[in-house]
C-alpha cells in the first residue's frame, strides 16, 4: 500500500516561484490574492523586486493586520527595510531592521504554514544583514562587519540556508567595496554566484551576476565588467526586475556605456510611477 500524497497549496507554489522561484516577473493579474499573512508577505516580496513600491508597502501593511507571529512580522519588517535601502534611505531602513531584529532574536516558530516557509533562523540572518547593509550605506564599515559575524554565527555551516548566505555574501562583498578592497568583494560575489546558480531563484541569480559585474569593474577590468552588465541588463528587462535594471544601468554607465544613463533616468521615472522615491542628495 503506497503512502498518501501529501497535498501541496498551489496557491503557495506559485507565490514562492514569483518570491524565490524561476519567475520573478509574474504580472500582478497572475499573482494569487493573499489570504493570510505568509502569502502577503510572499507577494510584497514579488512586488518589491518588480519595484511596485506602493503595492509592496500595502502588503506588508497586511501582514502586519493579519498575524501576531514575531517570526512573520520580524520578515516583512526586513522586507521593508530592504525596500528603503533599494531607494538610497539607509538610515531609515535601520528603523524596521531593528524591529526584525528585536522580534526575531528572543525566539518564537511559524505556525501552520508550509513546511518551506522561512523559520526563526532565516529572520534572524535577513535582521542582522539588513542592519550590516544599513550601517554601510551610513559609511559604519566596522559596524557593518561586526553586524556581518552575527549575522554568519547564526547561520548552518553546511549551506542549506541558500537565500541566507546569498544575501551574507552580498552585504560582504558591498562591504569589501565600500572598503576599496575589491580583491576581497570578487571570492564574496563568486561564492554568492555559486550558490544562486545551484538555487532556484532567478532574482537572486541575477543580483548576484550583478555584483560579479561590480567587483570585476572595481578590480580593473571593464572589458569582461561590461560584457557581465550587459548579460545582467537583459535578465533585468525579461523579468522585470526594475530595481535591478537601474542598478545596473548605474554601473553601465560608469563603464561608459553610452545608452545607460538613458536607460538609469528611464528606470527611475518607472520607480517613481511604481511608488518608489529615491532618497535625494544629503537627504538623511
Amino acid at each position: 500500500m503506497f503512502a498518501p500524497v501529501p497535498t501541496v497549496d498551489v496557491r503557495y507554489e506559485v507565490l514562492a516561484m514569483g518570491a524565490f522561484g524561476a519567475r520573478p516577473g509574474l504580472a500582478a493579474a497572475e499573482l494569487p490574492a493573499a489570504e493570510d499573512a505568509l502569502s502577503s508577505w510572499l507577494r510584497a516580496v514579488i512586488l518589491g523586486g518588480q519595484g511596485r513600491y506602493a503595492a509592496a508597502r500595502a502588503e506588508l501593511s497586511a501582514v502586519r493586520r493579519r498575524t501576531a507571529d514575531p517570526v512573520l512580522l520580524s520578515l516583512a519588517a526586513s522586507t521593508e527595510g530592504s525596500l528603503l535601502r533599494q531607494l538610497g534611505w539607509h538610515a531609515a531602513a535601520s528603523g524596521p531592521d531593528g524591529r526584525a531584529a528585536a522580534l526575531a532574536l528572543p525566539g518564537g516558530e511559524l505556525a501552520s504554514v508550509p513546511a518551506a516557509a522561512p523559520d526563526r533562523v532565516d529572520a534572524v540572518c535577513d535582521a542582522l544583514t539588513g542592519l550590516a547593509a544599513d550601517a554601510l550605506g551610513a559609511g559604519r564599515l566596522a559596524l557593518a562587519r561586526r553586524l556581518l559575524d552575527r549575522s554568519r554565527a547564526a547561520l548552518d555551516p553546511d549551506g542549506l540556508r541558500w537565500r541566507a548566505w546569498i544575501r551574507w555574501h552580498w552585504v560582504s562583498a558591498e562591504t569589501a567595496l565600500a572598503s576599496g578592497a575589491a580583491g576581497e568583494a570578487l571570492p564574496h560575489t563568486r561564492e554568492a554566484l555559486a550558490l544562486a546558480e545551484a538555487a532556484p531563484s532567478v532574482r537572486h541569480r541575477v543580483k548576484s551576476r550583478l555584483l560579479v559585474a561590480a567587483a570585476t569593474a572595481a578590480s580593473g577590468d571593464a572589458e569582461h565588467a561590461r560584457a557581465l552588465a550587459d548579460t545582467v541588463a537583459a535578465e533585468c528587462r525579461e523579468h522585470d526586475l526594475l530595481p535591478l535594471r537601474w542598478a545596473c544601468a548605474m554601473l553601465r554607465s560608469g563603464l561608459s556605456d553610452p545608452a545607460a544613463a538613458g536607460e538609469a533616468a528611464e528606470c527611475a521615472a518607472g520607480i517613481a510611477r511604481r511608488g518608489g522615491r529615491f532618497r535625494p542628495p544629503g537627504a538623511a
